[in-house]
């Protein structure tokens, strides 16, 4: 059997998500796969994998909030946003209370816009910004909505900040970074990015790149979480056989008096898709008239 599911790799320093992505590939035999937000070689920490059909709800899991932990070294402002680029400002660090520190941190909570750094993995006419960045080429970026959900300091030290950020998708915490710094009357960059966790996993453990190679050399297979425990928010559907074989073929189906509903399953949205008997099919769209229609459905297990 093909293998489907997602890994939750600890991404070391040093590699880019990609390359992550490859040697996890590798040791799982080649399958297909792909990562799921990318993470700078410099970061550290949760980067999930969806293998198999599970890459089909890659979307699902991109779009939930991130947790970070980051250290914010003040005094100075570095090209790309972190340690590895090259110092373009520098300012005294601000002496602040701890008090007076979360004063600050409470402004950057809510809703809000946040314009892209140059040094990322956007694209402008199929170039990545950090490539035209790396040319000495700055251009216009369009301000993106994001969401602070949570802004904690962990520690605070003459020189630096440690901090911790619960964010919507699409926020580029080198960016926040440098604007905690600003609204603190200095300047600064990170020294340090770890993602703590992507929900909905922020309880589940990770597995390095060293413990997969160690499964592998000792000849175990590596366990994967089921595709549908990513998608533990959505209302859940469990349909009887010919109903589920129906909806396989793309027809919208009436729900029935066989059909289980689960907990706010009645209202119309997207919907999780079972089999009476537990099989995971996908996803599906309820509408107003109570009909549920396939969306984005799993390839049957015996394909």
């Amino acid at each position: 059997m093909k293998p489907c599911g997602v890994l939750l790799l600890d991404k070391p320093e040093g590699l880019s998500s990609n390359h992550a992505l490859q040697r996890t590939r590798r040791l799982l035999g080649s399958p297909k796969a792909g990562h799921v937000g990318s993470l700078d070689p410099l970061a550290t920490g949760m980067l999930p994998i969806c293998v198999g059909e599970a890459t089909k709800i890659a979307g699902e899991i991109l779009g939930g909030r991130k947790c970070y932990e980051f250290t914010l070294q003040l005094g100075a402002r570095t090209d790309t946003g972190d340690r590895e680029g090259t110092v373009i400002e520098r300012a005294a660090s601000p002496q602040v209370s701890a008090p007076e520190l979360d004063a600050v941190l409470a402004g950057f909570l809510g809703p809000q816009t946040q314009v892209p750094p140059m040094y990322s993995a956007l694209k402008r006419d199929g170039q990545p910004l950090y490539r035209l960045a790396r040319a000495g080429i700055e251009v216009e970026r369009a301000p993106r909505q994001i969401e602070i959900h949570a802004l904690a300091l962990l520690q605070l030290t003459p020189e630096a900040l440690r901090l911790e950020v619960l964010c919507s998708k699409g926020t580029y915490v080198r960016t926040l970074g440098e604007d905690i710094a600003r609204a603190l009357g200095s300047c600064g960059h990170l020294g340090q990015l770890r993602r703590r966790y992507v929900e909905p996993f922020a309880a589940y453990p990770m597995l390095t790149l060293e413990a997969l190679e160690a499964l592998v050399r000792g000849g175990a297979t590596p366990s994967l979480l089921a595709p549908d425990e990513a998608l533990a928010g959505i209302p859940a559907i469990a349909l009887p056989a010919t109903a589920a074989q129906r909806l396989r073929q793309g027809q919208a189906l009436a729900l029935g008096a066989a059909t289980t509903l689960g907990a706010a399953a009645a209202e119309p949205g997207r919907v999780r898709l079972y089999e009476q008997g537990g099989c995971f099919l996908g996803l599906g769209e309820l509408d107003p008239a109570g009909l549920v229609r396939p969306k984005r459905l799993f390839a049957a297990p015996d394909a």
